[in-house]
């Protein structure tokens, strides 16, 4: 009986000491603040889940947020990421100009800042994860330049004003542009939210305007080439301008497969919130981490790694989308009927 009563002893004691010990690892985790400027787009159901896997996978715990694209929610999210007592604050912001003073806020509470997908301006941050926004554009505009042999009306559908990645991908496009004369650019258009219902009405009425003789169409990401697609369809339009986006959204590759849109530039989101989840840890251990090159912000010269990035048509859903598991080849293409 005596030998029983010991056991049982011995038993609670270990489990006591198990659970303490996971309460105090889980308690020791340190707090990665990670806000999103949306979650309105398909994407960043991606990134939040990358990113939150990567986190818990190298020791940390994610405080997330999002901000249905209002700098006034981003914040009041700020400051309940901060209260909260994260170390490390990665953040997409809203407004490249005025997320200035999250970082200031940031800093004076010794937190440091991981800036995620677009430039924050002329403040102190610890690392910047970007795609090539530029490369993005060129790519675009490249295709569309062979698809309609190098002449035409073209509409350029533009994100939210003041967001870094908008001014770059069209930069990018109107770089490849302004080589061929005989392109004109008809409309080209900022759309708060990236909104594709905007992008439709943009789109609608310069085929009104134009009386339907648009040659191309061009958008900053796939929901506005979406909405594009919207307004040809309602013209019995479709196929017959060219339509590039970028994300490669499921909707996106999609309408690839079935002739509808003709172009979609694949960022690789799985490395670009790989690599943040990295660095947000990194810098929460004081840990060194590689980068690709320095970019100045206006503050400083900010450690920045690129996101690669990928041209994807019809024949590139193979490789680019399937082969990479960005999206499986039954969302894309429906159940084999084999």
């Amino acid at each position: 009986m005596k030998l029983i009563s010991f056991k049982f002893l011995m038993l609670c004691i270990i489990s006591s000491m198990s659970a303490s010990m996971g309460f105090s690892l889980a308690y020791g985790a340190p707090k990665i603040g990670f806000i999103l400027s949306t979650m309105q787009e398909e994407r960043y159901r991606r990134d939040k889940k990358v990113f939150e896997e990567t986190v818990q996978k190298l020791g940390g715990q994610v405080v997330f947020a999002s901000c249905n694209n209002s700098e006034q929610t981003q914040a009041a999210e700020v400051d309940n990421l901060l209260s909260k007592g994260v170390k490390v604050l990665v953040i997409q912001p809203v407004n490249g100009d005025t997320a200035t003073s999250f970082v200031k806020q940031a800093k004076q509470d010794g937190v440091q800042i991981v800036d995620y997908d677009r430039i924050i301006k002329n403040a102190p941050i610890d690392a910047y994860i970007t795609e090539d926004s530029f490369k993005v554009g060129q790519l675009q505009a490249e295709a569309a330049v062979k698809y309609t042999h190098g002449k035409g009306n073209y509409i350029i559908l533009m994100g939210q004003p003041g967001h870094s990645v908008a001014e770059a991908r069209t930069a990018g496009v109107m770089s490849v542009l302004k080589q061929n004369p005989l392109i004109k650019v008809v409309v080209k258009q900022y759309h708060p939210g990236w909104s594709p219902n905007l992008a439709m009405q943009t789109t609608e009425n310069a085929l009104t305007q134009h009386k339907n003789n648009i040659q191309a169409i061009i958008a900053n990401n796939s929901g506005m080439a979406h909405g594009a697609l919207q307004a040809l369809q309602e013209q019995k339009l479709i196929g017959k301008v060219f339509v590039a986006g970028a994300d490669a959204d499921l909707a996106a590759i999609r309408d690839i497969a079935a002739g509808k849109q003709q172009f979609e530039v694949y960022i690789s989101i799985n490395d670009m919130a790989r690599r943040a989840g990295e660095v947000a840890m990194a810098l929460a251990k004081k840990e060194e981490f590689k980068f690709d090159s320095l970019l100045d912000n206006g503050a400083s010269q900010v450690k920045t790694i690129y996101t690669p990035v990928f041209p994807v048509d019809k024949n590139k859903i193979e490789e680019r989308i399937i082969g990479t598991g960005f999206h499986p080849r039954e969302a894309i293409y429906g159940k084999s009927t084999l």
